[in-house]
């Protein structure tokens, strides 16, 4: 199969494409790094024609500084989105694979022991700035219990990153029910691996603590250290998007949990990352982005079962790999 890999020379992009080519697909790479914008439709009107199918990853990532972020999100994630979907839909390209985002979920599922499974709002900013880091009922304010959450959960960004991604979601089953194309949005957990970007505030957590690592510094993890999240190998990711390939139906969206099913805390991933390196040992500073959510862990089922995706790079094999290789 033809596939038109947008986001090819980063770093879930790149895998894919590595995955993609094992497989024995012939693949086209579209990513700014080479000049190559996908908001530009004559570039895109260019690399179309011919091509069976396109891996959307070219993407803004990150939760951003602050609101001055937004037109850069919108712009790149949003309206670069729509003017991919123009373009297939004028070349006939009628299947399309999505990099979106566990962060659409908001906060996670969570079990009341009075009301069962409940979905808190956001964080209040004067709680977090007491060190009051775990959801409560919203009901009953009692303490809750975190659980796997869905892919038929209620959807709640709840920053410019993940509303962007989310709009990416729409965007795609727009076009789905309008050309009768398939689409496919592969919601990624908290991916890591080589070539992973460099911390900056838009990269992700494994990244910035792997970055403080490689510094001399200690890693700095926010809150108390216990949110609860899911790390996926990148290699495990770009499996998921081959699968994704064959996945979904004719006219309609289907969306699916990228992750491990091995959760682990933010503060374990820090540590795990100093003990390979030999230190220095993670900090815990108690601060806080009220971007964040506090526990967000993923229910992989539908994947295996509608794709037959199954995540194979455990926890630790992981971070001993990811402790010692190149970041980009």
């Amino acid at each position: 199969m033809r596939v038109l890999v947008t986001g090819s020379a980063g770093f879930v992009g790149s895998h894919v494409v590595e995955a993609l080519e094992e497989a024995g697909h012939d693949v086209a790479g579209l990513d700014l790094r080479n000049g190559e914008d996908v908001r530009d439709g004559a570039v895109l009107d260019r690399m179309l024609p011919g091509v069976e199918a396109v891996v959307h990853q070219a993407a803004k990532v990150g939760l951003g500084v602050d609101v001055a972020d937004l037109p850069d999100y919108t712009s790149v994630n949003a309206y670069g989105t729509a003017v991919l979907l123009a373009a297939m839909a004028r070349h006939g390209v009628s299947r399309l694979v999505l990099a979106s985002s566990m962060v659409v979920y908001g906060e996670g599922a969570y079990d009341c022991p009075r009301h069962g499974r409940v979905r808190p709002g956001p964080r209040v900013a004067g709680d977090l700035a007491r060190g009051l880091f775990e959801p409560r009922c919203p009901r009953c304010g009692s303490p809750m219990a975190s659980a796997t959450i869905g892919e038929d959960a209620s959807l709640d960004p709840r920053n410019a990153y993940a509303t962007t991604k989310l709009t990416q979601e729409h965007l795609a089953a727009n076009w789905a029910r309008e050309t009768g194309g398939t689409a496919v949005a592969l919601r990624y957990h908290n991916v890591y691996g080589p070539k992973m970007p460099r911390g900056t505030p838009y990269s992700g957590v494994a990244a910035i603590f792997r970055s403080a690592l490689e510094a001399g510094r200690a890693p700095r993890v926010f809150e108390d250290g216990g949110q609860r999240r899911d790390f996926v190998h990148v290699r495990d990711v770009a499996r998921a998007n081959l699968a994704a390939l064959s996945g979904g139906a004719a006219g309609a969206l289907a969306a699916y949990n990228v992750a491990s099913g091995e959760p682990h805390t933010v503060g374990e991933m820090a540590a795990a990352l100093a003990a390979e390196r030999g230190g220095p040992d993670p900090v815990v500073t108690g601060d806080y982005r009220l971007g964040d959510v506090r526990h967000i862990v993923a229910s992989p089922g539908r994947a295996a079962e509608d794709l037959g995706f199954r995540a194979r790079i455990a926890f630790a094999e992981g971070v001993k790999e990811f402790a010692g290789a190149p970041l980009a």
